[in-house]
């Protein structure tokens, strides 16, 4: 009996102890598991954190870009000076000193002057006959201006009214401005070509035939002297006179003898 009674002892202690030992485990288990939450809630917070905070930052540096952009936006760039050409040009009459101010001009005049320089002339624009105008392009007149009596126009095989002057010109010669004006139209036809048609003021109107490659565009102010572009293949209506110019001037819609204005 007494050792039944110990070996039932031996027993209950067996089950306390095992019963300790798991209850000891429970608790470590829950204090390992805890621990291990609240290391990942810290470094959760941490990385929204640094989220945070880079998001500010682009946020800032998006602001600080934009009111850069304002602030150059509202700069008034410089305007170039305008360069005095119209009178030396008017003063070189026709031949090598035409030529000779043209590639003086076009080598020193870069094409942000050359904007600026057109873009400044005046709206208001005066002609007068006392002013006179430089020649169109060098060239030996083929066909005079005539609208008292015809001329003999080769190629139709007629005579006719000829409002213009027809100067003779190789193909890609230039072609100058007579004097400071605007560019009204720009336009093409079957019997002179690609034609520029240019405002003088007062009621002038210079009008440029047989063109190619006009260098300036409708609205746009040219001086004296600019060229305006390049003389073209003759239609068909000049073929037998060859590649020419034709040069028109109108007071009031009316055509007038140009070589009467002719330095």
């Amino acid at each position: 009996m007494k050792k039944q009674g110990i070996a039932a002892f031996l027993r209950r202690k067996q089950y306390v102890i095992a019963g300790a030992i798991v209850a000891i485990a429970a608790v470590g288990t829950t204090m390992l598991y805890s621990d291990h939450q609240e290391k990942e809630r810290q470094q959760m917070e941490a990385e929204l954190a640094e989220e945070m905070n880079e998001k500010q930052e682009q946020l800032a540096a998006a602001e600080e870009e934009t009111e850069s952009a304002q602030a150059v936006s509202t700069v008034i760039p410089p305007t170039t000076p305008i360069k005095e050409g119209a009178d030396i040009a008017q003063s070189q009459g026709t031949g090598a000193e035409l030529e000779d101010f043209a590639k003086e001009t076009e080598a020193t005049e870069t094409s942000e002057e050359k904007t600026a320089r057109t873009a400044s002339v005046g709206k208001t624009l005066h002609f007068s006959p006392e002013d006179g105008m430089i020649w169109p392009m060098k060239g030996n007149v083929i066909l005079n201006y005539s609208m008292d009596s015809t001329v003999y126009f080769a190629t139709l095989e007629q005579y006719k009214y000829n409002p213009a002057v027809i100067i003779a010109g190789e193909v890609n010669d230039k072609v100058y401005s007579v004097a400071r004006g605007k560019v009204m139209d720009i336009s093409t036809n079957e019997v002179t070509g690609c034609t520029m048609t240019v405002d003088l003021g007062d009621g002038y109107e210079a009008i440029y035939g047989q063109l190619k490659e006009p260098n300036f565009a409708v609205g746009d102010y040219v001086e004296s002297g600019h060229v305006l572009g390049f003389v073209a293949e003759p239609t068909k209506y000049f073929s037998v006179e060859g590649s020419n110019l034709y040069f028109e001037l109108q007071k009031d819609g009316v055509p007038v003898d140009p070589v009467e204005f002719f330095e």
